[in-house]
């Protein structure tokens, strides 16, 4: 490594993080899950969330083992891509000069997918340092680098630039932070009127408190999945108003279906999804809210 190298890595910020922080870094610097690799590889864009919309389930009835497997990583595939996309149709009217800003995001198929559809500039942080050099390699390889970048950050505290972004998200990663503290972050970065998008798994709190099957799936991801209207009276504290809020859980029901099928890609926690669904206990939510 050159003189050169050795002082740019030096002044890369370090995220400041809590020994809980820590644990989720750690499980995300290790996580070689193939229900995220394998439906990445499919066309390079890698998403760390679930799916929506009507499944093709005429994959399950494919004779031939390999093409079988085959089929179902796509359709999983083709179901995740249509949430990302359903989410940056909610981003506003962006330009190709406006900024957008993607809170936790993984390995980073959220950000090219927000850049390809409105042509702006995207900055996704995560917490763990493998996903955001993972990430950055893959705008490389697809010549957005210049204009799709990740950081290795907290999205708590990123150092950003103050009412630089025109849009921001969180896709599935609220359940790792306290909202008071994200949605500040989030105003924070947003400038005035600029618009905040999430889809999360909530759950619902007209219930009491989070059911069975909500505790197994915080266990299984080390996550603290807060209520329903936590997010809400969150926002209200923080400058966001909602402007749309949609219940996504009939739409994602149909890729738990099938994901349940795909004997390479289960992790065991596919049918506690289904059945949180199912008796009302979770669910699927997406909030767009304006900053004021």
């Amino acid at each position: 490594m050159t003189t050169a190298q050795t002082r740019t890595k030096a002044v890369l910020p370090v995220p400041t993080q809590s020994t809980y922080q820590t644990r989720v870094a750690d499980y995300w610097n290790a996580e070689e899950n193939p229900v995220n690799l394998e439906l990445g590889r499919v066309d390079d864009l890698y998403h760390h969330h679930y799916g929506i919309g009507d499944a093709d389930t005429s994959v399950l009835g494919e004779p031939d083992p390999e093409r079988r497997r085959e089929r179902l990583t796509h359709e999983l595939h083709r179901l995740e891509h249509a949430q990302a996309e359903f989410l940056a149709s909610h981003l506003g009217d962006l330009s190709p000069t406006d900024r957008a800003f993607d809170a936790g995001c993984g390995r980073g198929g959220g950000s090219v997918v927000a850049h390809l559809r409105h042509g702006c500039h995207t900055d996704g942080v995560t917490i763990s340092a493998k996903q955001a050099e993972f990430a950055n390699e893959q705008a490389r390889k697809r010549g957005i680098d210049g204009k799709v970048r990740y950081h290795h950050r907290n999205m708590l505290d990123t150092g950003l630039t103050t009412g630089a972004y025109a849009a921001s998200w969180n896709n599935e990663s609220t359940m790792y932070v306290e909202l008071d503290l994200l949605f500040a972050e989030h105003a924070r970065l947003l400038r005035r009127g600029g618009r905040y998008v999430v889809i999360t798994g909530c759950y619902n709190d007209t219930y009491g408190q989070a059911s069975r099957e909500v505790s197994l799936i915080n266990a299984h991801y080390i996550c603290d999945i807060h209520p329903r209207s936590a997010y809400f009276r969150a926002m209200a504290r923080n400058r966001l108003v909602p402007v749309h809020v949609q219940d996504l859980t009939a739409a994602t029901i149909p890729y738990w279906e099938l994901r349940r099928e795909a004997e390479h890609l289960v992790t065991g926690i596919e049918d506690t999804f289904l059945d949180a669904y199912r008796n009302g206990s979770f669910q699927y939510l997406m909030i767009v809210a304006d900053r004021v």
